[in-house]
């Protein structure tokens, strides 16, 4: 038996649980609470979610730890078995996970209603007791915080056009082929679409950018809700699908326009030992502090090309380069 410790505000916790989910694998559903700190006190770092496994040991991080249940487990596996695809997965979640993260904390965060909606949903989601001056306390605590962090991921006046273009162009995207079981690879959901519900989880429930869903890909919210319990789904891979094909084509093409520049020089500022990142997207400036965890994430998608199969490269190289994804994958 697993046991899974988030938080339902979390997008990783979310993402990970979907997947325990779908793979039918057993697991007990925590909520983290002040009262676990001396049980979880000595993991490090201090991330949700945590998965304590059957052998007993915890562990962090939904990227290497949905890895690690695809090499525990066979059955229902979430990555696609042909390697070419494998790595364009890959690419698509981290995508969601680094940039997608953007969408969900400038559109839960910048709007002071939202703001204040989710902060009380936050208090009511980790505290046992959720009313009362405790809880106004805490809530008033995570608010000003998170607040205070905008900047510190990109969010800023100056950015906010770009981060909301950003946001409303996947929506277009993925409004427009997916819905129901229609998943990235077929017709069974694979990592990189329980990383997409990672995010999409949160921001169709926020009420700012839930609005902007409706009004922009409505099929979402109901393909977010399916997908959070995917465990009766029975698909196939279906890499050549038409919707699946076009909307990866389309992701890959975002993922080249803002995505890999950023990794990119990212990786750049940490080389140089610069604190801030600077990079021209979409005409504008981005900028944000550097961070050593995107700079492993931009190393990863380097070295898996590299170590992908010749053929499997052959293969690729044509997509790749057409949605200018390969001009990346040499550092």
């Amino acid at each position: 038996m697993y046991e899974l410790i988030g938080a339902n505000p979390s997008p990783y916790s979310r993402k990970l649980r979907a997947i325990l989910r779908y793979r039918r694998l057993p697991h007990v559903w925590r909520l983290r609470r002040p009262a676990m700190s001396p049980e979880i006190e000595a993991i490090k770092p201090k991330l949700i979610p945590i998965l304590r496994f059957p052998e007993g040991d915890y562990r962090v991080d939904s990227t290497p730890l949905a890895y690690e249940l695809e090499r525990r487990h066979a059955e229902r596996s979430i990555i696609p078995p042909d390697p070419a695809d494998a790595f364009v997965c890959h690419l698509i979640e981290d995508y969601a996970d680094e940039w997608g993260t953007k969408w969900m904390f400038h559109y839960r965060w910048k709007d002071d209603a939202t703001a204040a909606w989710a902060a009380r949903w936050i208090a009511q989601d980790t505290l046992p007791a959720p009313l009362g001056p405790q809880a106004q306390s805490f809530a008033k605590y995570f608010h000003d915080r998170q607040r205070g962090r905008m900047a510190l991921v990109g969010s800023t006046p100056d950015t906010a056009p770009l981060i909301e273009a950003s946001y409303e162009r996947a929506l277009d995207i993925l409004g427009a082929q997916l819905g129901g079981e229609r998943y990235l690879f077929g017709t069974r959901p694979s990592l990189a679409d329980f990383a997409l519900y990672g995010q999409l989880a949160q921001l169709s429930i926020d009420p700012w950018p839930l609005s902007v869903l409706r009004q922009r890909a409505p099929t979402l919210e109901g393909w977010t809700l399916l997908l959070d319990d995917a465990s009766g789904v029975e698909g196939e891979w279906q890499p050549q699908a038409p919707w699946a094909a076009d909307t990866r084509k389309a992701l890959l093409r975002r993922i080249a326009a803002e995505y890999l520049p950023f990794l990119r020089a990212n990786a750049a500022a940490l080389q140089a030992g610069e604190k801030t990142v600077r990079v021209t997207l979409e005409g504008g400036e981005y900028t944000q502090d550097a961070f050593a965890y995107q700079g492993k994430c931009y190393a990863d998608i380097l070295r898996r090309w590299q170590a992908l199969p010749a053929p499997a490269r052959a293969t690729l190289s044509p997509l790749l380069e057409e949605t200018g994804v390969r001009a990346f994958l040499d550092g």
